[in-house]
């Protein structure tokens, strides 16, 4: 190598392109099923981290609460409960999609569910489980999407929280729904209301793709009929699938099939951060969703190509904006793991945030108590923030309480005087 240098460019990175070839626009492939990505928040600003919340000086409803409870209001009053997409929760968080990510599809994803059940709070079994890991057995000790189903049941109090099982277009050829929805085991969720299926519209970490796993060469030649196979990392391939194609008429009509044909289950639909956010919340509402879950450009446990992560897809922040004033249960995630940007998000319409990288960094902590004790954090943190602007509950939350920073061309200067 010459002593040629590039000051202020990504010279390593070029090099290693020059190096290695296409196989660079992904993470290093030894990282995959050791690594959690997702943004690292330094491709652009998220809206939410550069907010402010801001408590008012007169507090109406600290009063109203000091009159119902005879003294002074304290942050352990605020009760957390909440109703997330038809379920029962005790705070405005659950458990977010993993998928069959291979972290999570070790002990890990187990361990999660368990502890998500024991909290009560609504728990999503992502996509691609019942074509990676099977359907499964109860009583089993394999990974499959039953035995995450019976890790969370188990643990549970009645009428609280609830299971949602995602399907993408994969798990459809597999007829995910209909095998959970005629299977016994599932029955006790049906009977109390705590069964909802979710339609996976598209990516978070990589919006506009679909699915991505690398495999061994000589299975993914088996299956190159059924996906798109790039044999990019020597021994080992790419294989991508389709993330479905969708119009306004084909989301509604998907959504009416959900609720005719397994009308005993809710219905929630995950959506992309797509610079048409706001127009896909609309049409899922419309046609009944009983949520609707955007995944911000920050979110993502999977495999995708390093340039995605930063870069393509609106940060959760802008989701929130273009949204504006939600018409049914509207459940956000992405880079959650304290309480400061769920208050936020919460204020400006969610009604629950989604916990996943953070959520599997609390379990491989410590597979027992982990996402517990990271919950408890976060509940205090929130009692304290809801607190602070004179409010008792998250729903009574609203964008007054948030002020974000005007940008350069509505500052007005001293020199300037006033606009006509």
């Amino acid at each position: 190598m010459s002593g040629l240098r590039a000051e202020g460019f990504p010279e390593d990175e070029v090099r290693a392109r020059a190096r290695g070839g296409a196989a660079c626009a992904f993470p290093p492939v030894e990282q995959y099923g050791t690594r959690l990505f997702g943004a690292s928040g330094t491709g652009f600003a998220d809206e939410l981290d550069t907010m402010r919340l801001v408590p008012p000086v007169f507090m109406p409803q600290r009063l109203e609460k000091l009159i119902d409870l005879a003294r002074e209001p304290l942050y352990g009053d605020v009760d957390l409960t909440t109703v997330v997409g038809g379920f029962r929760s005790t705070m405005p968080v659950y458990l977010s999609a993993f998928g069959s990510t291979q972290v999570a599809s070790t002990d890990l994803g187990q361990a999660a569910s368990r502890q998500a059940g024991a909290l009560g709070i609504p728990m999503v079994i992502g996509e691609n489980i019942v074509p990676v890991n099977g359907y499964g057995r109860l009583g089993t000790t394999d990974k499959s999407l039953l035995e995450r189903i019976s890790a969370y049941a188990e643990t549970s109090p009645d009428g609280w929280g609830g299971v949602v099982v995602q399907q993408s277009t994969e798990d459809a050829d597999a007829e995910v729904w209909n095998l959970v929805y005629s299977d016994l085991s599932a029955q006790p969720l049906l009977d109390s209301g705590r069964l909802a299926f979710e339609l996976k519209v598209g990516q978070g970490a990589k919006p506009g793709l679909g699915g991505m796993t690398v495999l061994d060469a000589d299975k993914a030649a088996r299956i190159a009929e059924a996906f798109a196979i790039d044999p990019l990392f020597g021994s080992r391939v790419l294989r991508s699938s389709s993330p479905g194609t969708f119009t306004e008429e084909i989301l509604h009509q998907q959504i009416r099939f959900m609720r005719n044909n397994f009308p005993r289950a809710k219905v929630w639909v995950k959506l992309p951060p797509a610079r048409d956010i706001g127009s896909a919340v609309r049409v899922a509402w419309g046609a009944g969703a009983d949520a609707v879950t955007v995944d911000g450009a920050e979110g993502g446990t999977g495999w995708a190509p390093s340039g995605f992560l930063d870069h393509v897809g609106l940060p959760l922040g802008e989701c929130l904006r273009r949204i504006g004033e939600p018409e049914g249960c509207l459940l956000v995630t992405g880079r959650m793991w304290e309480g400061s940007r769920a208050a936020k998000a919460v204020a400006l319409g969610a009604r629950a945030v989604g916990l996943g990288r953070a959520a599997l960094l609390a379990v491989d902590e410590d597979p027992e108590e982990g996402l517990v004790r990271l919950a408890e954090c976060l509940a205090l943190e929130l009692r304290l923030l809801i607190s602070s602007v004179g409010k008792y509950a998250p729903w009574a939350l609203g964008s007054e309480d948030v002020w974000s920073r005007p940008a350069p061309e509505q500052i007005l200067l001293p020199e300037q005087g006033v606009r006509s």
